[in-house]
């Protein structure tokens, strides 16, 4: 799976099924390394990201394995390793999740530093900040962060920026330490509020998850459950795209309307219409689409994993739009693939001057990451001819049968 050969021109109607959420998934299965026993969590995606991390708990000693399409076991025995494999972690950035969760349940962890995409820096100080203000010895010795039990306990926390990555970790170690520990300006994200969901249900005790202030009050131990994981809020946006760009007429099943309100917003904004219902969207794309300004922001703000495609979909707007991005310095790089397609871009720093052009043309484009993958293929969709996009394996990393959903949904894509 190198390429994958879009020929555009075909509006997307139909349904298509939203998958379990990524980054809710990740963190879900580093979190059930706290559990005492087997935990079972549904909708997860069969993503290349989800395989890594079950490899890397099987690195630990822990039993994993798919018991459904969508279903997955994690039985934890009495003694767990503490140490991750570099080979693994280094692929995943949400590796750096076992932080909490390892040392949570050993008192030491050893963690090898992260891969993942190459979009900005992401790092780690704010989750050692945490880890540490909760009592651990941390060092970083020869690529890895080592930390050590001293005396842990509960505390209140300050986080400089409402990371979501520091914000798990921190949530996950406090479950199981003593006292009553506080974040400030913690991350809000929905994806926060499923890892607190998930701890509640094992028996701990997190309050105010979706604010910006979390309350945890350390137990003894936790037991596995049985949890599903919620709907993809990123995949939910990028389908919604792809049948504004094609001005298609897509149902949306499995949606969770009230965290993709800001891409809803936006779309409203720009001339596409939308309907919610229960728990589905229909997205109804308009033959002209008008520009607009777009800021990322953490949570509830427009989310930093949908600005590329909607610098794809602003490509073929009516006027100019600008988009700024405040989260991951190296995100435009998708741009001077959008611009292989004909696309009129101008990138300064945090800024992206977009002027809105007739029509894409189809050529040969790479991904140079994950959410950059996906705006190729929603420009490739409604570009004229035939684009070839390569390093499709960023895009597999995580979006569940991307290709089949589409193809369902009448566009004409094969995987080389």
């Amino acid at each position: 799976m190198n390429k994958i050969r879009v020929k555009g021109g075909r509006p997307l109607t139909g349904k298509v099924r939203i998958s379990g959420a990524k980054n809710a998934a990740l963190v879900l299965i580093a979190a059930s390394v706290l559990a005492k026993g087997e935990s079972i969590i549904e909708n997860v995606p069969r993503i290349q990201d989800v395989e890594i991390m079950l490899d890397i708990l099987r690195g630990l000693g822990i039993e994993t394995g798919w018991v459904a399409e969508d279903a997955v076991s994690i039985q934890v025995p009495d003694e767990v390793n503490y140490h991750t494999p570099y080979e693994l972690a280094r692929k995943l950035r949400a590796s750096n999740l076992l932080l909490g969760s390892i040392v949570g349940r050993r008192g030491i962890a050893e963690i090898s530093l992260p891969g993942g995409c190459n979009i900005g820096s992401r790092p780690m100080d704010l989750h050692l900040k945490g880890l540490q203000l909760l009592g651990f010895e941390t060092t970083l010795e020869h690529g890895f962060i080592k930390i050590r039990n001293a005396s842990p306990q509960g505390n209140n926390i300050y986080l400089d920026f409402p990371s979501v990555g520091a914000t798990e970790n921190i949530m996950m170690a406090a479950s199981v330490v003593p006292g009553q520990t506080i974040i400030e300006n913690a991350a809000k994200e929905p994806e926060i509020v499923d890892l607190g969901n998930y701890l509640n249900a094992m028996g701990a005790r997190v309050r105010g998850m979706g604010t910006d202030i979390i309350k945890i009050e350390g137990v003894s131990q936790l037991k596995g459950v049985r949890y599903a994981v919620i709907p993809d809020r990123i995949e939910v946006g990028t389908f919604m795209t792809a049948s504004a760009i094609t001005g298609g007429k897509v149902i949306l099943e499995n949606v969770i309307s009230t965290h993709v309100q800001p891409v809803i917003a936006k779309l409203r904004e720009i001339g596409v219409q939308i309907g919610e219902k229960d728990d589905c969207i229909e997205v109804v794309g308009h033959p002209k689409i008008k520009a607009a300004d777009i800021k990322t922001m953490p949570y509830p703000g427009f989310p930093t994993d949908m600005q590329s495609q909607f610098m794809s979909l602003l490509s073929l707007a009516d006027g100019t739009s600008v988009i700024v991005e405040n989260v991951f310095e190296n995100r435009f790089q998708v741009a001077d693939e959008l611009k292989r397609m004909g696309a009129n871009i101008k990138v300064e720093g945090h800024t992206a001057v977009v002027k809105g052009v007739p029509r894409l043309g189809g050529t040969c484009v790479k991904a140079t990451d994950l959410r950059a993958g996906a705006a190729l293929v929603i420009a490739a969709l409604a570009a004229e001819g035939e684009t070839e996009i390569s390093q499709v394996h960023h895009i597999f990393r995580g979006y569940e049968n991307l290709v089949q959903k589409f193809t369902n949904l009448g566009a004409d894509l094969q995987l080389d």
